[in-house]
């Protein structure tokens, strides 16, 4: 493989940002890629691939440069950058050029590719992880099970379509995009969903821009199924079904939501931040969705004023909490996520999930149903957060129907935690 210059130094100056900058990865990453023309597809591969492996690897790799004061201060100079990108090209058996950027970097190969064989026996090196969240994850799921899950999210994310019922079937889909020689394999046991057989970038398609799927991974469809909308399917019921979506964001599963009611009942997408409510409307029309109207929820500060939702309390037949959280069932296509988090983090965010689901869950009605979600591996943001708020005064009324954790790596797909209660 040979090296061009232009590209290592765009993705060494993203690499700059997503470290130093502390920028989101997926953000820095989109930007690069269209910052040349000239690049083909196999160019802007190269440069995607490589930012997010060595995001991904990052420990790992300083360890191997001997940068650990580099990765222990968070700090990388561009020397640093360009030592690390060493390591890539090394594991990877590329040879380094002769640029004037790698003069005087000189790493020995069978003493770099002996230390890796070494390092793949502790954990925190192998899978490239902080000490706190190596033995955080141990903590709370044990030695095996943690083990296999943070091997799991170490993986390249599959890229997963949700088929827009409203405007195609999953077969149309996949004889639309087969035609275009983009080919597809359906993911049992997840009804709307079909999986990318070679990964590709699919935004630019016509059939993307037109409305007939969304990306999302298949753990996050099953949200939508998981509000038992089913029992309450006669049209008659549909009609006058109230869903409120209380942590919406972009939309995506409130537009899953719309699908399965087929455009009945109504949904009312919430979120903090209006720009993400902007670009949800601008999904709702593409996709031909006509039942969500949007709520943006005020702040004091960085604070809610829960008494905003007095209007909603009782009202609803389902109540979706997707809730903030770690994001640690996610490090697969968010793996910088890892980098940024803190203990101090979970224990803001803990208590978050807990307000929220005390508050929110004022607006399920009697007989009506609450699904707390999380994309989070850890128990401590999941099933006792649950148990908490069930011992409480707020969630007296309700009762666990049940509820359900997805494991990476027992499915291939993102972590996730969903509980279904019912007020009684």
């Amino acid at each position: 493989m040979r090296l061009h210059r232009n590209l290592v130094l765009a993705l060494i100056e993203s690499l700059s940002q997503i470290f130093n900058q502390k920028k989101q990865a997926d953000k820095i990453v989109a930007i690069t890629l269209k910052q040349d023309k000239r690049w083909g597809a196999r160019d802007r591969s190269f440069v995607a691939e490589t930012i997010y492996e060595i995001v991904r690897w990052k420990r790992l790799y300083a360890k191997l440069a001997g940068l650990e004061n580099a990765y222990q201060n968070d700090s990388y100079s561009t020397q640093n950058l360009f030592q690390l990108f060493s390591i890539w090209t090394i594991l990877n058996e590329i040879e380094l050029p002769t640029w004037d950027e790698f003069e005087g970097i000189k790493y020995d190969k069978e003493k770099i590719n002996q230390s890796y064989k070494e390092l793949q026996e502790i954990r925190k090196f192998k899978e490239s992880i902080p000490d706190w969240l190596d033995n955080l994850g141990e903590t709370e799921l044990g030695n095996d099970i943690w083990t296999k899950e943070i091997a799991a999210l170490n993986n390249q994310a599959p890229v997963v379509l949700r088929v827009n019922t409203l405007k195609t079937s999953v077969d149309k889909l996949q004889k639309q995009l087969s035609e275009q020689n983009i080919e597809t394999k359906k993911v049992a046991a997840y009804p709307d969903a079909i999986q990318l057989v070679q990964r590709k970038s699919i935004v630019r398609n016509a059939l993307y821009k037109d409305g007939f799927f969304e990306i999302q991974d298949a753990s996050s469809q099953l949200i939508a199924h998981f509000l038992d909308l089913e029992s309450d399917s006669q049209d008659k019921n549909k009609k006058g079904l109230q869903i409120i979506d209380t942590c919406a964001g972009a939309g995506g599963k409130s537009l899953h939501i719309a699908s399965l009611l087929q455009n009945k009942g109504q949904i009312t997408a919430m979120d903090i931040y209006e720009n993400k409510l902007i670009e949800l409307r601008k999904r709702a029309n593409r996709a031909d969705v006509h039942n969500i109207k949007t709520h943006t929820i005020k702040r004091e500060g960085q604070k809610i004023n829960y008494n905003q939702f007095s209007q909603f309390h009782n009202s609803a037949d389902r109540v979706l909490i997707d809730a903030p959280c770690s994001g640690l069932g996610v490090l697969s296509r968010n793996p910088d996520a890892k980098w940024k988090l803190s203990l101090a983090f979970l224990e803001e965010i803990k208590q978050t999930q807990q307000n929220i689901l005390q508050e929110y869950s004022k607006m399920t009605k009697k007989g009506g149903k609450l699904v707390y979600a999380t994309c989070s591996i850890l128990p401590s943001e999941n099933q006792k957060q649950v148990e908490t708020f069930l011992n409480s005064e707020n969630g007296k009324d309700f009762k666990l129907i049940e509820d359900k954790k997805i494991l990476s790596h027992q499915t291939g797909f993102d972590g996730f935690y969903m509980a279904l209660l019912e007020k009684l």
